[in-house]
């Protein structure tokens, strides 16, 4: 009719597919997802914990490993090597260049001084995975619960200690004390995890107080500056005049050994001259008047040489009257 086809649609049956092919359809299907299902791969940071009808069988180490396939065996994988972090009194909104941080949790970070006054106190827990199997099964909620030991530690120690220490000088030591005694607390509970360090990021008494301390503190360094400055003055006045009083000792030191030493050869030399003299007394006496007048009459300006004999020596000074001298 008009060159058109009629198609009874009444008549149309879908194609004969046999059941058999449907059924080997669906095998193909299943073992594909069972043999997928046995294959799981670890990162190298990670440890994979292999668990048997949810009871812990063993640990697969990193790389492309094999298991049962599900519901007989699955795989939770922990990551050992990443540090983890925990904040208290604070929170990162956002890590980047700049961070950006939540203002200051009072619930978490408002503690109480061993001399009964208040300090706010942040700070951070840096962590890991160090035993995957007491992490996952030992201890139920654990992040929960090692918020609370982090803060009750916090707390103990910052209880024993003056405002002064926990805002100046004895931060250190809190943080070392705290990191001790949380790991000692960790591994008392089983928790599985190691404690990398202990950092307190801000530390400032309340903001109704901060004004006074923070002249306070202002004293102390100007204090510190000052002894520091004195100490400096110390080091430089005092070893100088101390190499000064050293070298003065050693110059007197050498002149008495110089004296004694000069004492002691005029001594042999006057003791050898007396032995001398008592030899041969004559000859001694001649010797030593002509080495003193070998010392003396170049001294003198005009030298006269008279004979014991002679009389009438002033005339003879006369003729030398008008001489200049």
């Amino acid at each position: 009719m008009n060159g058109r086809r009629t198609i009874d649609i009444g008549n149309l049956q879908p194609p004969n597919i046999a059941p058999r092919t449907i059924g080997l359809v669906l095998l193909l299907a299943l073992a594909a997802a069972l043999a997928w299902s046995t294959v799981f791969t670890v990162d190298p940071e990670e440890v994979g914990v292999v668990l048997t009808f949810g009871k812990y069988t063993r640990e697969a180490a990193p790389g492309l490993r094999f298991k049962l396939p599900y519901p007989f065996q699955r795989v939770l994988k922990v990551p050992v090597q990443r540090q983890l972090k925990a904040e208290f009194g604070f929170r990162t909104e956002e890590a980047a260049v700049r961070s950006r941080f939540s203002g200051t949790l009072e619930d978490e970070a408002l503690m109480l001084t061993g001399d009964l006054n208040v300090a706010v106190v942040e700070w951070t827990t840096q962590f890991r995975v160090a035993d995957p199997y007491k992490q996952l099964f030992r201890v139920r909620n654990l992040l929960e619960t090692f918020r609370d030991i982090n803060e009750a530690v916090m707390r103990s120690v910052v209880g024993d200690r003056s405002v002064t220490e926990v805002l100046t000088i004895g931060r250190q030591e809190i943080a070392s004390e705290v990191e001790a005694r949380l790991q000692e607390l960790c591994d008392q509970y089983e928790t599985g995890l190691k404690i990398e360090q202990v950092v307190l990021q801000d530390v400032n008494p309340p903001d109704e107080v901060r004004d006074s301390f923070n002249e306070v503190n202002q004293a102390q360094q100007e204090r510190e500056r000052m002894i520091n400055e004195a100490r400096a003055s110390f080091n430089q006045v005092i070893p100088k005049a101390r190499g000064e009083a050293q070298q003065t000792i050693q110059q007197a030191e050498g002149y008495a050994t110089d004296r004694v030493n000069r004492a002691r050869g005029d001594a042999a030399r006057f003791e050898a001259l007396l032995a001398a003299y008592r030899r041969a007394p004559e000859v001694t006496r001649r010797r030593i008047y002509l080495e003193t007048m070998q010392t003396v009459l170049p001294r003198a300006q005009r030298s006269v040489v008279i004979d014991d004999d002679l009389r009438g020596l002033l005339p003879l000074l006369q003729l030398d009257a008008g001489a200049k001298p």
